[in-house]
């Protein structure tokens, strides 16, 4: 059973404004699935109608097999929630608050092995009043895992996580989805997801606009694929048998390298071939893909592009 499944999901506004429009979307159990977009393309609305604190215009959503109007306490009590604004008690310290979240799930989690998960173990008992926004999200992460929920939503999770917090996070994120967990990760800092989704989904102006695993959508650039090849030799007009190639723009030797430009990231294989063909010794190979925000304003384009088209 999917933990997150949604049907022609819509969330309009009055009459001119369409946060959410028409979300056909599928999260299986033991997946990281990155929700992807800018500020704005309706992500943070998506996330509030599964949890059923916005109710949808149209469309319909099942989250670990209920529905979220009829059975929003069965969802919530299956379910971790980071939010992208955290709210907490100044005056009440990080254990406390881990304290009342698990009196509130009814589980025996210690609090103290929480806050040493999340890094934040020598500051249990401190005020949050005190605490820098990075430590705000770290805390939010720590309530968010009491009671092992079967589904982990975090809402723009970096924003104020230093590299090393980031890094936590997605050591975090890769142990629940080991453990079974699905993780639906919404973000629009799009390059520092790539590590850590399974597939992701790409938002813009309220449509789901592609998703796929980030290899298959590298594919989709407009920005050539990049791979170095070092060599110990290069033999004369070997750069331009190279070029010659179908799908291959450009290719250039220097210092026991050859460097080809690949429009077709398939092209490198034939480059590679023709270069065992010739007797040249491959020492390594560095592949220089496009990023992913890069995919993004491809796909993107080509959404505006296609909208345009149906007007």
């Amino acid at each position: 059973m999917p933990s997150i499944e949604t049907h022609g999901l819509t969330k309009r506004y009055g009459n001119d404004v369409v946060a959410v429009d028409d979300l056909d979307l599928t999260v299986e159990s033991g997946e990281v699935f990155g929700f992807l977009g800018p500020n704005g393309a309706g992500k943070s609305t998506t996330i509030n109608m599964l949890l059923d604190f916005v109710r949808p215009t149209a469309g319909e959503s099942r989250v670990l097999g209920h529905d979220p109007q009829t059975n929003p306490r069965a969802i919530r009590e299956r379910t971790g929630v980071l939010p992208e604004a955290t709210g907490f008690y100044d005056g009440d310290t990080a254990r406390d608050h881990l304290q009342f979240a698990t009196a509130m799930k009814r589980t025996t989690d210690d609090p103290d092995a929480l806050l040493e998960r999340v890094g934040l173990a020598d500051a249990a008992d401190r005020p949050v009043s005190g605490f820098s926004k990075g430590m705000r999200q770290r805390l939010g992460l720590a309530i968010a895992l009491v009671g092992s929920p079967d589904l982990l939503i975090l809402d723009e999770p970096l924003g104020g996580l230093d590299p090393s917090g980031a890094r936590l996070l997605r050591e975090v994120v890769r142990n629940e989805r080991d453990r079974g967990a699905a993780v639906f990760f919404s973000s629009h800092i799009m390059d520092q997801v790539e590590t850590v989704c399974d597939r992701v989904g790409i938002m813009h102006d309220g449509r789901l606009v592609a998703v796929d695993t980030i290899d298959a959508l590298h594919a989709q650039s407009a920005t050539p694929e990049t791979v170095s090849l070092s060599v110990e030799t290069a033999p004369q007009g070997v750069t331009d048998q190279l070029a010659a190639i179908s799908g291959i723009s450009e290719a250039t030797a220097e210092n026991g390298s050859i460097r080809i430009t690949c429009p077709d990231p398939a092209a490198k294989t034939d480059a590679i071939a023709r270069l065992d063909e010739e007797g040249v010794p491959i020492l390594d190979i560095d592949t220089e893909a496009s990023s992913l925000e890069e995919v993004f304003l491809t796909i993107t384009d080509d959404s505006d592009t296609a909208g345009a088209n149906r007007v």
